[in-house]
């Protein structure tokens, strides 16, 4: 028999993002003690007056709890209900010391002031007319959020998707839901198409509904595109979509398969070149942005590659004396080769592990250039690598993004084609983690008068999003390719730099060697547990206080994945508890964000100019206008509460995030848990992360397992035959 309670909430004790389950503290008219609720609530907030049904349990730890079944949200009418109800944070501008005030002015008559005649509010101290306007647009946003979030309250819709929901589709939201929720799937970060589908059985649609299996398609080939595909062959994709899709008929998908080729959101190729283990499938399924970006990459490449230069005829023994005189330095036989491509070629690659001598060989070739009075232009994927790469040369550098000027308001990159780079020549450092879309825009943009200089390590991992781009462009043979294998003699002293290399060659790396530089360590630890412990008292004292190291600014944890006892997750909860035991704190589903905390982006958020990978600080949390101010090299953002799904806690990230940036101190846990991840690239690219101190803790075992392991997990793209094969036409012509 369900039973009736009505009540404010006192506290929320636990709020699960993901699925709204909640457990709160109730204050019951009429009861004296506080009574535990605990179901799935929308968007529980402290003031807010819930009538509830439900059925009382008793649990075995915690006691008599009220399990809720269904409940109403009812505005609250006594003054005090009314304070907890406005300082919650509900409404925007208005925090706790603000909720006072306006109960003191206006007592029990606060929500119809807001609601009917918000000018008043200005009697209140600390509220002017910019702050007025705040508040009547947040109370409007409440009202409209919470008629979004009834109606979804009953299709298992997290309050924080609501909230995403109508920042997406504004008024719209219910009309677009119910028309198509597996929009949703495709137009919000963090709803999957597992949810959509259980949103659109509840508004019922049937399993074999096309909008169904239209979407699943695609949501399958976003998916593998995450996964770093750019297609995927017919036939295992077929498989695949029957996977999410549950007992559908093939000749269905096949036919959604037609459809969704009729609307222009997919492209079928057949690729009658070889393609390795799926030789048999060469018929190939590509979202239609990723067929498009290829298709571009190759063409625009080939065509750069065969545009005349704009370098005359110079005398290179006589240019390469000169500039190892005004470097002061000694190339070597590599670098000299190096550097003579360059001015002999549009495009080229070098490519070669730490120590080799890339950036002086980019600052050689950047010499050059200047001296014949050219433009040149020097970028990378990331902040923190174009600042490297600013402080190598002494000419500024910028992000691939910055330097196409993207713009959500104008609607994308605005140098482009039509509007190119002014450059002469063109350096792109940490190229590795260049993605299929990304390498599209930019060569969209750059002039087919310049030179175009990849700079990059194709021994680490390929980048985050899809494609393999510059292994692609190696291994295609169409441009020149130096690669750089020789250690030079300083680098020759780090042990990181040493280590690196035996582990590209499948060498077990040599640990606590007495080297000049004593950077690289190993500490044998084989349950996780122990582990664990080890890399949390590195962190806050061994390495400080012998090294003098900061934990915040210097010290970084990578891990190869995300849960466990050293994934990212629990290392994050574990060294943010022992770095930051800061009491002010945001606590954002089942997040706890404090001032100080290091955080890292998880979204290319366009709109800020921050994305995918970087690392920021949390520098304040305002609770009365719910907004945060993070810090990224310098620059402070703000975000709003809403926005912090896009931000993780980064004391430990995975080794696949720290891609194109360096540390003072890296920290490994290397376990056998870790066994279907460990590969050699992986941990080439952790190690190499490190500058001035490497620290590995876990098992020789598993060390040996990820150096032996050197497969290349295989990524479905056709870049490499489609520039061999555009190469062949012009050749034909």
């Amino acid at each position: 028999m369900l039973i009736n309670l009505q009540g404010q909430i006192e506290r929320i004790t636990y709020f699960n993002e993901e699925n709204g389950y909640t457990i709160a503290r109730l204050k019951v008219y009429g009861q004296k003690d506080l009574v535990t609720v605990v179901g799935n609530l929308m968007s529980p907030t402290p003031g807010e007056i819930l009538k509830l049904k439900g059925v009382w349990t008793n649990h075995p730890k915690y006691g008599e709890q009220f399990k809720v079944l269904n409940y109403e949200s009812i505005m609250p009418s006594s003054v005090y209900g009314i304070e907890r109800y406005l300082g919650s944070g509900l409404i925007k501008g208005i925090g706790p010391v603000m909720a006072k005030g306006i109960i003191s002015e206006f007592g029990k008559e606060s929500l119809d002031i807001i609601e009917t005649d918000p000018e008043k509010l200005g009697k209140v101290k600390g509220i002017g007319k910019k702050r007025i306007k705040k508040i009547m647009q947040a109370w409007e946003d409440q009202k409209d959020i919470r008629n979004v979030m009834i109606f979804l309250q009953s299709h298992n819709v997290s309050s924080g998707y609501a909230v995403k929901i109508f920042k997406q589709y504004g008024n719209s939201s219910i009309k677009v839901v119910k028309e198509n929720p597996y929009q949703l799937a495709i137009d919000i970060f963090g709803i999957g198409f597992v949810i959509a589908d259980s949103i659109a059985e509840k508004l019922g649609f049937p399993k074999d509904s096309k909008l169904r299996i239209n979407a699943g398609i695609l949501y399958v080939l976003h998916q593998l595109s995450n996964d770093g595909h750019v297609y995927y062959p017919y036939e295992p994709l077929i498989e695949k979509c029957k996977e999410i899709l549950g007992s559908i008929n093939r000749d269905i998908i096949i036919y959604a398969f037609g459809s969704n080729l009729l609307e222009k959101k997919i492209v079928i190729e057949d690729l009658n070149e070889d393609q390795g283990e799926f030789k048999e499938n060469n018929k190939a399924v590509y979202l239609a942005k990723y067929h498009l970006c290829e298709t571009s990459i190759a063409r625009r490449l080939v065509k750069l590659l065969n545009f005349h230069s704009t370098i005359k005829k110079i005398d290179t023994e006589k240019i390469i004396k000169w500039v190892q005189e005004k470097l002061s330095i000694t190339l070597a036989e590599r670098q000299i080769l190096a550097v003579k491509c360059a001015l002999e070629n549009k495009i080229m690659v070098i490519t070669g592990g730490p120590g080799t001598g890339k950036s002086t060989i980019i600052n050689a070739i950047v010499k050059i250039f200047t001296s014949f009075g050219m433009k040149i232009l020097l970028a990378a994927p990331t902040g923190r690598a174009a600042k490297r790469m600013s402080e190598i040369t002494g000419l500024k550098s910028r992000t691939i993004h910055r330097l196409l000027e993207y713009s959500i308001k104008r609607g994308g990159f605005q140098i482009n084609e039509s509007n190119p780079l002014n450059c002469d020549l063109l350096i792109v450092d940490e190229s590795s983690m260049i993605d299929t879309i990304l390498m599209h825009y930019l060569l969209k943009a750059i002039p087919p008068r310049a030179t175009f200089i990849l700079v990059g390590d194709v021994n680490q991992l390929p980048s985050v999003g899809a494609g393999d781009v510059l292994r692609n462009i190696i291994i295609s043979g169409i441009v020149t390719v130096i690669e750089l294998i020789e250690i030079f003699r300083q680098a020759k002293k780090s042990q990181i730099i040493v280590n690196a290399h035996r582990i590209n060659q499948g060498i077990l790396p040599l640990f606590n060697q007495s080297l000049p530089q004593n950077d690289f360590f190993f500490i044998e630890k084989e349950d996780p547990e122990d582990v664990l412990k080890i890399i949390l008292e590195l962190t806050s004292m061994r390495i400080p206080q012998k090294f003098g190291f900061d934990p915040f600014k210097d010290i970084q944890i990578l891990t190869p994945m995300y849960r466990g006892v050293v994934g990212a997750d629990n290392l994050n909860i574990k060294l943010q508890n022992i770095l930051n035991p800061c009491k002010d704190n945001l606590i954002y589903g089942n997040r706890d964000y404090r001032v100080n905390d290091k955080v890292m982006q998880i979204k290319n958020n366009y709109d800020k100019e921050i994305f995918n990978g970087d690392i920021g600080t949390i520098r304040s949390i305002n609770k009365d206008d719910q907004e945060l101010i993070l810090s990224f090299d310098g620059r402070d953002v703000v975000y709003d509460f809403g926005e912090m799904d896009e931000i993780v806690l980064a004391y430990a990230v995975s080794i696949h995030k720290s891609q194109g940036s360096e540390y003072p101190v890296v920290i490994i846990p290397i376990t056998i848990q870790h066994y279907l991840l460990l590969q050699r690239n992986l941990i080439y690219t952790a190690i190499t992360r490190g500058r001035k101190l490497v620290v590995i803790v876990g098992t020789t075992k598993a060390m040996a397992i990820s150096i032996k392991n050197d497969k290349i997990k295989m990524r479905h793209t056709y870049l490499r035959q489609r520039l061999i094969n555009s190469t062949l036409n012009i050749r034909k012509l």
